[in-house]
């Protein structure tokens, strides 16, 4: 993502999800409790902004995504989505689901960590959202369900198709794709989907925790330990090392790496830089 910007000035103001910064942790807080954090025309079109002007201020160092009240994310809203998109025609169709799956490329692409904090429903579009995550961390309450052919779509929606093989197998992704039933979080933590299964009611803090621990961490190499793992999904061997040994020659040449070794030689924490 450029750092560079035109003549839009930073938001300041976001209206369909709650934001704020601590110390380099950003916590992006889905907030309308009283319908399970139903997604929005609004809030999926405030994720996409959001993400790339974090992106671009390079300010950031990790990510939390969390729902308040009973569940992170219950999916698009029935009403205000499912209903509005019966009146679209083909082109305003393609539109929307392009914007959804730009929030999917966005969370896969910004250069800091993201940690889903799941706890209670995350399904349909929720499910999605917290599988683009790099880490999910979830508490016995969290159940995901990949709803989409249970409402006669695909269930190759916003990039799922692409994403849950990878994280839980092809056999297990054609399962939750297919039959859309809830996997509860004992069986998504034996299967791979969950990243970190917490204590009940500690998932806001674990998750806090494990973004501290990034934010404090090499952020430069995290970032292109991120960006290696979605670009090399694809690539043969051969490119996927020669894309390995082409960054590890620019890290090599940057100030985290020096410090590392000055740490090393004089018995101490290293001091990280993010460059």
């Amino acid at each position: 993502m450029s750092p560079f910007t035109g003549s839009a000035p930073r938001t300041d103001d976001w209206r369909h999800l709650r934001y704020a910064v601590d110390d380099g942790v950003a916590t992006v807080t889905l907030a309308r409790p009283d319908k399970l954090n139903a997604l929005t025309f609004g809030a999926y079109a405030d994720l996409r902004d959001l993400l790339a002007e974090l992106s671009r201020e390079r300010s950031v160092r990790a990510l939390v995504l969390a729902g308040e009240g009973r569940g992170f994310c219950s999916g698009g809203d029935v009403d205000e989505i499912i209903g509005a998109t019966l009146a679209m025609d083909t082109a305003q169709l393609l539109d929307f689901n392009r914007m959804t799956g730009q929030v999917v490329r966005a969370l896969r692409e910004c250069p800091f960590p993201v940690i889903a904090a799941v706890h209670g429903v995350a399904a349909g579009a929720g499910a999605v959202l917290a599988l683009a995550a790099d880490f999910r961390v979830a508490d016995p309450s969290a159940r995901f369900a990949f709803l989409f052919t249970r409402v006669g779509l695909s269930g190759g929606d916003m990039g799922a198709a692409y994403l849950l093989p990878r994280v839980v197998g092809l056999g297990h992704a054609t399962r939750l794709l297919m039959l859309g039933e809830p996997v509860r979080a004992p069986e998504a933590e034996r299967i791979g989907l969950i990243s970190e299964l917490t204590d009940e009611g500690r998932v806001d803090e674990a998750a806090q925790a494990l973004a501290r621990r990034l934010a404090e961490g090499p952020a430069l190499a995290y970032a292109q330990t991120k960006a290696l793992l979605t670009a090399e999904l694809d690539m043969p061997l051969a490119a996927a090392v020669e894309m390995d040994a082409a960054t590890q020659a620019l890290l090599m040449n940057g100030e985290d790496y020096a410090e590392f070794h000055a740490a090393f030689t004089e018995k101490r924490a290293p001091k990280w830089q993010g460059r």
